[in-house]
């Protein structure tokens, strides 16, 4: 009797806390996405074609996309302890949720450290690659490098998880974000024709399906 008044109340309360914390998860890519993309249709000046959209923190509008990485990766971090309490026990529920965190920090620190202008974004900057990078220019570099390979590496982790529990529609939906991240993200490294919007839509799909992901737990919840 005594076991059974202790453990309830502690059992309730978990779950409305973590609801939260998965509520954050659902938000943050959409929001970034939505805040990403009305910058890139009506920026004077960028193409989605030729200029990545971190970019869009340059400019007199920059604190936007700075705001935007900021919020977005607070959000993430705030959904990956939520990841975490949901996952926990199961496969791959140690390591998708630090993954998670992970790439949140990324996010953040790509706000911080500003990509450096370039072929001609903002407006009146010459075209081509900027002579040479600045030390925050060689920041946000690292700090996306970090932030997808952690996202790449959560959406197989979570393909893992899926696998495992019998979810195989869950499962192949998972890798295929992965991949579409990891493909565009190198077909972006390599230069290849249309690079940024290659990345943009392999990073849009990942970030969406931990988005998907937690609302699937929250329904659950």
């Amino acid at each position: 009797m005594t076991a059974t008044r202790d453990t309830a109340p502690t059992a309730g309360h978990t779950s409305a806390s973590t609801r939260p914390l998965l509520g954050a998860a659902i938000v943050s890519a959409p929001l970034w996405a939505a805040v990403s993309l009305t910058q890139a249709a009506t920026r004077e000046g960028f193409d989605l074609t030729r200029h990545p959209l971190s970019m869009l923190s340059n400019g007199d509008l920059g604190w936007l996309q700075i705001t935007n990485f900021v919020l977005a990766g607070l959000l993430t971090a705030a959904g990956a302890v939520g990841l975490r309490r949901v996952l926990h026990g199961t496969p791959g529920g140690t390591w998708a949720p630090r993954l998670v965190l992970v790439h949140g920090a990324g996010m953040i620190a790509a706000g911080a450290f500003v990509m450096d202008p370039g072929h001609g974004f903002p407006y009146g900057t010459p075209s081509g690659a900027p002579e040479a990078l600045s030390w925050h220019g060689y920041g946000h570099m690292a700090a996306g490098t970090i932030a997808f390979t952690a996202l790449i590496a959560a959406c197989y982790v979570l393909g893992h998880h899926f696998s495992r529990t019998g979810h195989r529609g869950a499962a192949t939906a998972s890798r295929v974000a992965g991949t579409a991240l990891l493909v565009g993200n190198g077909w972006a490294m390599t230069g290849g024709q249309y690079g940024s919007l290659a990345l943009a839509v392999g990073a849009l799909t990942a970030m969406l399906w931990i988005s998907a992901v937690a609302a699937r737990y929250l329904r659950t919840t």
